[in-house]
């Protein structure tokens, strides 16, 4: 392990790039991105994700990863960390739906609002159905949308149960779900109590890190429920990452209405 750490020289260099980096991509974000179109946008979004996984030492490796997705997608993965975000921009830019209190972590969350983050306000029914119509609207522009639907982070060894709400919009849009499953090869787990300045500080104290990126057998929302949905993810998830499914809520086996009615509240954490 010892043999994986850096000097305390080279973790504060990482530190100064990549707050230099940070405000490079706020600068980018806030002066130039209203000018771009979305393929220009997601080119600069692609390009500066590489190049801030580069600085922090950073390699993705691939399994099963198409050339382009579907024209109206969902991504749903697991959630470790906040390189989780990079990691998927730097292959495949997408809009993040995350929940509102990343809209004031410093800098990382100034760039997530700049670039575009939909943010959900948890424990609002009201605030959950007007995200799910906005996000529902961007899917079916074309905007590839991906969702962390364990609601927490974890150290990637177990998972937890996946918030069927966030699955409503993939049905309202009929969408493509694609599963895909993540894994570090080293500590970047930014869990329980842990401070997003000492997440940072253990990743640049660490030589080099692999991140995979699993991209899964997608998932057809015809005939499904947006409970159904979240039971298939999560299956399909805790098998690539050679971990337990959780445990399936009674609720999710009662009966439903047709998806896309009210047969229970948007947003509802089921």
């Amino acid at each position: 392990m010892a043999a994986n750490r850096t000097p305390v020289p080279l973790r504060l260099f990482r530190l100064a790039r990549l707050a230099l980096h940070l405000v490079r991509g706020l600068a980018i974000a806030w002066l130039l991105f209203p000018k771009l179109s979305g393929a220009e946008k997601q080119a600069h979004t692609r390009r500066w994700s590489n190049t801030l996984l580069s600085i922090l030492s950073v390699s993705v490796r691939e399994n099963n990863a198409p050339k382009e997705l579907p024209g109206r997608c969902m991504l749903v993965l697991n959630h470790i960390s906040w390189l989780d975000i990079f990691v998927v921009d730097a292959r495949f830019p997408a809009t993040f739906i995350a929940k509102s209190e990343i809209r004031n972590w410093p800098m990382v969350g100034w760039l997530s609002t700049l670039v575009g983050t939909l943010y959900i306000e948890r424990g609002k029914r009201s605030e959950a159905r007007r995200a799910r119509q906005i996000v529902a609207a961007e899917i079916g522009r074309g905007t590839l949308i991906a969702v962390f639907p364990e609601g927490i982070t974890t150290f990637g060894r177990s998972l937890e149960r996946f918030h069927s709400g966030l699955f409503q919009p993939a049905l309202d849009a009929a969408a493509a779900l694609q599963p895909v499953a993540l894994r570090y090869l080293d500590a970047a787990g930014y869990v329980g109590d842990t401070s997003l300045l000492e997440s940072i500080w253990t990743i640049v104290s660490t030589r080099h890190m692999v991140a995979e990126f699993n991209l899964l057998a997608p998932i057809s929302v015809r005939a499904q429920t947006r409970h159904s949905l979240a039971e298939k993810a999560e299956t399909a998830i805790a098998g690539a990452l050679g971990v337990p499914a959780p445990q399936t809520s009674p609720a999710r086996h009662l009966p439903h209405k047709v998806p896309g009615t009210n047969a229970d509240p948007p947003g509802e954490p089921h």
